[in-house]
């Protein structure tokens, strides 16, 4: 299993969109394209999760990455990616704890 934390304005959504219907069938039949589409077995085995809200996405990133913090990254983090001064690369995300701060440099 991997965990991961989205950021995005609309991440939720976007993930949901990208995920597709929960119902595995439904996704096969409306949204084949989509992750549960293309990749989903069963209801219980539809191979991707996503928060449904900012609130439970909150408690889930607490459970899966107790040491992260989303007061410490909304003040520290999410400015610089904003603003552009730093620019995550996806290598880099892929190797890293989560907690730890963005390397990367200005974007292009």
């Amino acid at each position: 299993m991997r965990a991961y934390i989205l950021a995005h304005k609309e991440a939720i959504s976007l993930w949901r969109s990208l995920m597709g219907p929960t119902k595995v069938f439904r996704a096969q039949h409306t949204d084949p394209e989509s992750i549960r589409g293309s990749f989903g077995l069963t209801d219980t085995r539809n191979t991707v999760h996503g928060s449904d809200s900012a609130a439970s996405a909150s408690k889930e990133i607490a459970f899966f990455f107790p040491e992260f913090s989303e007061a410490a990254w909304y003040e520290h983090e999410e400015p610089r990616l904003r603003d552009r001064l730093a620019c995550p690369d996806a290598e880099e995300a892929l190797r890293r704890e989560p907690w730890e701060g963005w390397t990367g440099t200005g974007c292009r």
